[in-house]
């Protein structure tokens, strides 16, 4: 009986930590088509000065219960409480910061994925990072997405911010 308790415990462990932690090193700059539609991610000098306003939705590709995993486009496993997001045309893996411009809540967030694939968004996040950004109900919000970082362990590549000074 303890056997089978070690067993299961150290199962269940590795399920859940295993969508813990990058799994990629460097960045997906290819290009990939859907639904017939050919996207051209943009070059990693350029996601560096990314700064957009836009829309944002939430997605699920996974679930709890069902144990059941989605999978992003870099092939991580993902679980519904990770903070990630999906983007078009941004190289992958990137970190985001996302503000919701209507209360001013926001998040950094893994960006694993491709998507959204729906006409004037820009930017679709995990269901956690709704919930933390204050749109989960709404499904929908004004957001602005800033890249802080390209790539993965030695890839990686910081953004570099222009300092705003005021003078009053």
């Amino acid at each position: 009986m303890k056997r089978a308790f070690f067993l299961l415990s150290i199962i269940l462990t590795s399920f859940f930590f295993s969508s813990c932690g990058p799994s990629y090193d460097g960045y997906m700059t290819r290009s990939y088509n859907i639904r017939g539609q050919q996207y051209y991610p943009m070059s990693v000098d350029e996601a560096l000065t990314y700064d957009e306003t836009g829309i944002a939705s939430w997605y699920n590709e996974s679930s709890f219960f069902g144990l059941k995993r989605g999978n992003t486009s870099l092939g991580e496993k993902v679980m519904p409480w990770d903070m990630i997001a999906a983007h078009k045309t941004l190289p992958l893996p990137c970190v985001v910061k996302v503000t919701n411009l209507e209360n001013g809540k926001s998040v950094k967030l893994r960006m694993n994925d491709r998507g959204p694939f729906i006409d004037g968004r820009i930017i679709d996040v995990s269901p956690r990072a709704a919930k933390k950004l204050g749109f989960k109900k709404q499904g929908l919000s004004t957001t602005r997405v800033q890249v802080l970082s390209v790539g993965d362990g030695s890839y990686k590549r910081k953004a570099k911010r222009k300092k705003r000074f005021f003078f009053f």
